[in-house]
C-alpha cells in the first residue's frame, strides 16, 4: 500500500469514526435526562410534576422509616415525562397500603410491564419498572400493579395515543412499594 493510499484510508476512517461519536454526543443531548437524586423527591413532586392529581397517591415526603428509597424522574418533554419512587416499608404497613389502593384501583396486574398491559383485554396503559434494580423494565409476578387511574387523550383510530396513568407496584413479599405516574 503506498503512503497516500494509507493516509487516504486513514482520513475516511477518522471521518466516519470521527461522525459517530459526533452522532452519538448529539443524540444522547436529545434524550431527556432521569433524575435520581432523592433529595429532590419534594421539589419534583411539588413544583416540577405538572399536574398534582396524578401524585396526590403519593407520600408528601420520604417517610422517615422508608429503606432503600430510589426515585427515577424524566421531566416532561414533548408530553410525555414518568416519575417514581420506590421504598420499603415495615409489612404491616405495605399490607395496610395494598389493601386501600386495591379498593380504589381501577385495573390490577401481576407483573409486567406497560405494553403487555395494554395489550390484554380491555388493557391500559401502566408503567415500565424505572427504579429496578436489573436493566429490565418489568415488574416481576411479585409484583400487583394497581392502577388508580388512566386518561385516554389519544384520538379516534389511535387509542392511547397520549394520555396518561399512575397508580402503586406493591410487592409485600419484598415489604416494597413503588408509587409511579406517567405520560406519553
Amino acid at each position: 500500500m503506498k503512503l497516500s493510499q494509507f493516509l487516504l484510508a486513514l482520513a475516511s476512517f477518522s471521518i466516519v469514526g470521527g461522525s459517530f461519536f459526533l452522532r452519538r454526543t448529539f443524540s444522547s443531548t436529545r434524550e431527556p435526562k432521569i433524575i435520581t437524586d432523592t433529595s429532590r423527591y419534594k421539589e419534583i413532586r411539588n413544583q416540577l410534576w405538572s399536574d398534582n392529581d396524578q401524585v396526590k397517591h403519593f407520600p408528601n415526603e420520604i417517610p422517615t422509616d422508608a429503606k432503600d428509597v430510589r426515585i427515577a424522574y424524566s421531566p416532561e418533554s414533548q408530553g410525555s415525562g414518568f416519575f417514581q419512587i420506590r421504598l420499603k416499608q415495615k409489612p404491616e404497613k405495605i399490607e395496610t397500603l395494598l389493601l386501600q389502593y386495591r379498593s380504589s384501583a381501577k385495573h390490577r396486574y401481576r407483573g409486567g410491564n406497560t405494553n403487555q398491559h395494554i395489550n390484554q383485554p380491555n388493557g391500559v396503559p401502566t408503567t415500565f419498572f424505572y427504579t429496578s434494580d436489573s436493566p429490565t423494565e418489568s415488574f416481576p409476578p411479585t409484583y400487583e400493579i394497581l392502577v388508580l387511574n388512566t386518561e385516554n387523550k389519544g384520538r379516534l383510530g389511535f387509542k392511547w395515543n397520549h394520555g396518561n396513568s399512575y397508580g402503586v407496584a406493591i410487592n409485600t413479599s419484598a415489604s416494597e412499594i413503588i408509587y409511579w405516574s406517567e405520560k406519553w
